[in-house]
């Protein structure tokens, strides 16, 4: 037994699966809803995190009608590099070196001026962010499963069109159960041919089949969540066989019903099948906890020890899209978190 738990917020660690509205501090959102005059659901103004229940689609309904309640107070740039500032800010107190942050630019233009400015002021909101805190931050592009398929295309193109401004991946997010994943096939290609990173959401609100599709349909090298792979023993093989890594968010499978308890969560059998595992906070700002609060349910609920918790970010850091001096620069860092 070890003695004395190494504090998880100095472990280096990348982060891999949070997004942009979502990474928002509670605090911050009350003060952008006074500023605009913006009446919140009560649910946003509480002290707790919100009570939710996604596995039917009122319940998801109820939780995509909050986030677009907090996305609605997000109105100017100096808003945008606020978020972003303060995201990078909580990442660096929980011990993370790299933040891929996930962003569909569509929701935002309306009031940014368009598609094209909207993308520009969160690269250089992010761009900004880096460069003051030290974080290294890159964004992801998602596609929205509910619109068209032509929508995520164009979407596509504008990321690797703006890929040296600090776009890695591409992305799909929303309600699994709506829109399949093959429908989504020729954006994806024009983003892996563009050099980006394919990174969909699956097997979190769907089975195995969804993580499957991501595969043979998107040529996912990463997936947003992809905990429901645990039903199926030959898709863990797979994935751990090809190094895919999965996304894994523990606070919020349990607070979406995806899982009744955080013991619930099947990290130990993904760990130990050999995935490569991310974890994630997903969406801070519904679910209430952060990246660091990720790596203490697996220790607290899963009893990992810190050396499985040393692996752990080991593998979100190889997972990531971090340049190769800021990989070691994190990898040493683990290490020396086990040394201590």
């Amino acid at each position: 037994m070890e003695r004395v738990a190494r504090d998880v917020r100095q472990l280096p660690k990348a982060h891999l699966h949070l997004h942009f509205t979502g990474s928002m501090r509670p605090t911050t959102l009350l003060e952008l809803a006074d500023k605009y005059g913006v009446r919140l659901p009560d649910a946003l103004t509480s002290a707790e995190p919100p009570k939710l229940r996604a596995t039917d689609e009122r319940g998801w309904f109820r939780f995509q009608r909050l986030y677009d309640a907090a996305r609605s107070c997000l109105r100017a740039p100096e808003d945008i590099q606020r978020l972003v500032r303060e995201a990078a800010e909580e990442d660096i107190a929980d011990g993370s070196g790299w933040l891929e942050i996930q962003v569909d630019p569509t929701s935002y233009a309306p009031r940014l001026g368009g598609l094209i400015p909207a993308l520009e002021i969160i690269l250089d909101a992010v761009d900004t962010a880096s460069r003051e805190t030290g974080l290294g931050m890159r964004v992801l592009v998602a596609a929205n499963r509910m619109k068209h398929p032509l929508d995520a295309r164009t979407l596509a193109r504008l990321a690797v069109r703006y890929a040296e401004r600090g776009i890695v991946g591409f992305g799909l997010s929303n309600d699994e159960r709506r829109g399949m994943a093959r429908d989504f096939d020729r954006a994806f290609h024009i983003a892996r041919e563009g050099g980006l990173l394919a990174a969909p959401h699956g097997g979190e609100l769907t089975g195995p089949a969804s993580v499957r599709d991501c595969l043979d349909d998107l040529h996912a090298s990463r997936i947003g969540h992809g905990v429901r792979a645990a039903e199926d023993p030959r898709l863990l093989r797979r994935l751990a066989e090809s190094g895919v890594t999965c996304e894994v968010c523990p606070a919020s499978n349990v607070a979406l019903g995806v899982y009744d308890k955080p013991e619930d969560v099947p990290l130990r059998t993904l760990y130990e099948a050999g995935v490569p595992l991310a974890l994630g906070a997903d969406d801070p700002l519904l679910f209430g906890s952060r990246l660091a609060a990720q790596y203490e349910i697996a220790r607290r609920h899963h009893a990992f020890t810190d050396a499985e918790l040393a692996e752990l970010a080991r593998q979100s850091v190889r997972g990531s899209a971090a340049p190769d001096d800021i990989r070691q620069k994190l990898l040493g860092g683990v290490e020396e978190w086990l040394a201590a």
